[in-house]
């Protein structure tokens, strides 16, 4: 009884679909008679594929359901996807979009929002705070991009030799970038007290006039490079790693090679590890620069900015203008103006990226 009605529901579907059929026969004998004339694999392959799509199609006309193998697949696929694409929608790409908008806008949080225009982007150019915070960002990021990528690279050419306890000095300065933030920076600022810090001491120790001593994040001419400091040594680990990883992807045989050919330590970092390491280096100072530019948590936990505006940044002066004084519009311009400045410092590396990179 049940297979003569799963028979008669069958007839139904190939007499409702039986034009829709007839074209899809009539595609599939085309496309066995291509897949004659093709000579490539590549074409091949890709007529193939449209051979399995339209089987499928005809397979889900003949017998039914709301969706065919391939859909349902589909499905399964994206379902897995969805929880995370829903997350970056809601909380990341929505507030982006609406930040763009919100930068032609004034808008307090409370009050109803007014068409500001490019009164936002007009007044950047004569806030002292900006400029300030603007010319400090360029200023950390191209300090601390060739300094962490110097340091990075030097630790971990050393660590990949064969040295005593090598694990533990790679565990040792790995642990800084996983620690709390909180607590490595009260760490720093116990290091660098001006009163009683270790940092001082020695430095008296050795000579240098009490007088002369530097008061580090106190200190407007040592704030900035206290704070590169400790950028520095907080992302060493990170980006050790990284160049571990590529050092140890290096063949054997090509510094085998280079030893026949009477090579010395520093000919072979020149002809062989800094050319196979290129790569490396490209996404490494790509990710490091896009990090000196929003960096954020290291201003706030150190120096909040100061004294005066000595490490105020774009990111932290954001922070300020949005959630101190509520200026939700014009803090919005401050990130598109942050935003195309990373954008274009990234287009410029990706268009020199074949002048310097071995691929």
């Amino acid at each position: 009884m049940d297979k003569k009605i799963s028979e008669e529901k069958q007839n139904n579907l190939m007499g409702k679909n039986a034009s829709k059929l007839a074209v899809l026969e009539k595609q599939l004998d085309e496309l066995f008679s291509r897949l004659e004339v093709v000579k490539n694999q590549k074409g091949k392959e890709k007529v193939l594929i449209n051979i399995a799509k339209t089987r499928n199609k005809m397979k889900h006309m003949k017998y039914g359901g709301v969706f065919s193998k391939e859909a349902k697949r589909n499905l399964v696929a994206y379902s897995f996807i969805a929880p995370n694409f829903i997350g970056f929608t809601v909380f990341t790409l929505g507030p982006v979009l609406f930040a763009f908008v919100l930068a032609f806008l004034k808008w307090d949080g409370n009050n109803p929002m007014e068409f500001a225009g490019l009164d936002n982007f007009v007044k950047l150019t004569t806030d002292t705070r900006f400029l300030d915070a603007f010319v400090n960002t360029i200023i950390f990021s191209a300090a601390t991009v060739p300094l962490t990528l110097l340091c990075a690279l030097g630790l971990a050419i050393t660590l990949n030799q064969k040295v005593k306890f090598r694990n533990l000095f790679r565990t040792a300065s790995f642990f800084p970038y996983v620690a709390s933030l909180v607590a490595v920076a009260a760490v720093w600022n116990m290091l660098f007290s001006p009163a009683n810090g270790p940092v001082n001491m020695l430095l008296a120790k050795i000579g240098v006039a009490a007088q002369n001593l530097p008061k580090w994040a106190a200190d407007k001419e040592f704030a900035m490079l206290t704070v590169i400091l400790f950028s520095v040594w907080k992302s060493l680990g990170y980006y050790m790693v990284i160049y571990l990883a590529g050092l140890q992807g290096i063949s054997r045989e090509l510094y085998e090679a280079a030893s026949l050919d009477g090579a010395n330590g520093r000919q072979k970092f020149k002809s062989v590890t800094w050319p196979m390491l290129q790569p490396t280096t490209f996404f490494v100072v790509v990710i490091l620069t896009i990090n000196c530019f929003k960096v954020y948590d290291q201003i706030y936990m150190i120096t909040q900015g100061g004294p005066g505006t000595s490490t105020l940044v774009l990111v932290y002066h954001i922070y300020e203008t949005a959630f101190k004084t509520w200026d939700l519009g014009y803090a919005s311009a401050i990130s598109v103006v942050l935003f195309l400045l990373v954008l274009i410092v990234t287009l410029v590396q990706f268009k020199g990226e074949k002048k310097y990179v071995n691929m």
